[in-house]
């Protein structure tokens, strides 16, 4: 089974006129993760699309998408995909991979249906395409460690990059995620915005009763969304993106946009943030 639902862009004028509702239901998306299931979030934000297959032993085929009006999904996109559950397997293109958790699956244009089987939990990113270019598998042995922040500021952290200019080539997709040390709970601060790039969070690996304090906005227009486990955030180019957590959490990032360029970030300082 699929469904999809559409994301329009929001103006940061009209964020700023926003209930907790409204936020809500623009920002933050609810659900995807559903047993025997592919829902997917397509957004107006670089056409970039987020969601999640969860086959529950069984197998689920993603193939056409009519928001994309192509013959299947991935004819004009590349898609990057995180198991976030146990094993599964993903099938695309004549090739199949086994995936544990942790490991990022990349799938270059054009890789035709995609299958999802096993007991894998999916999260799905993907973006348009202008070239295509070598599907990979990265074990989290394989991707590029950054270790960022400290204990006196509440932010010590494991940053992973797997879809990568420092591991793999890609066209415009860019993904990793970042693991919280015990007793620290900021994901990313000092905040900053890219406006050459939108990005989206995927909060994971959480207790059903913790949350994250998710904030985004304008700098000098800040809000905030309180967000559960399996939940993302979509993040425009206009807004921050950072947040604080109760208790131990992973957030996947994805970017697209102009650039691939990791750290092209424009940083704005707690004290300058309102």
């Amino acid at each position: 089974m699929l469904s999809v639902e559409t994301r329009h862009a929001i103006h940061p004028d009209h964020a700023k006129t926003m209930d907790t509702e409204a936020l809500r239901r623009n920002f933050l998306t609810e659900g995807m993760f559903a047993e025997g299931e592919i829902r997917l979030v397509y957004t107006h934000y670089d056409r970039f699309t987020v969601g999640a297959a969860v086959p529950a032993g069984g197998s689920l085929t993603l193939d056409k998408v009519e928001e994309t009006k192509t013959a299947t999904f991935l004819e004009r996109r590349e898609m990057g995909i995180v198991n976030i559950g146990e094993a599964g397997r993903v099938e695309a293109g004549g090739q199949g991979w086994d995936m544990a958790y942790g490991d990022v699956l990349y799938l270059g244009m054009g890789s035709g249906p995609v299958t999802f089987s096993g007991q894998g939990r999916f999260y799905i990113t993907s973006c348009p395409a202008h070239r295509t270019l070598p599907s990979r598998l990265i074990t989290v042995a394989e991707a590029k460690e950054v270790k960022l922040g400290a204990v006196e500021t509440s932010n010590k952290r494991t940053i992973r990059q797997f879809i990568h200019p420092l591991v793999m080539e890609s066209c415009q997709l860019v993904l990793g995620y970042t693991a919280l040390e015990d007793g620290s709970v900021w994901n990313t601060m000092p905040a900053h915005v890219h406006d050459r790039r939108m990005e989206a969070y995927l909060y994971h690996g959480m207790a059903p009763q913790s949350r994250v304090l998710h904030l985004m906005g304008e700098p000098q227009e800040t809000r905030h969304i309180v967000v559960a486990n399996e939940q993302a955030v979509i993040s425009p180019t206009w807004s921050i993106h950072a947040g604080a957590g109760i208790g131990g959490y992973t957030f996947i990032w994805a970017m697209a946009g102009d650039n691939i360029d990791y750290t092209d970030m424009d940083f704005v300082q707690p004290e300058d943030l309102r």
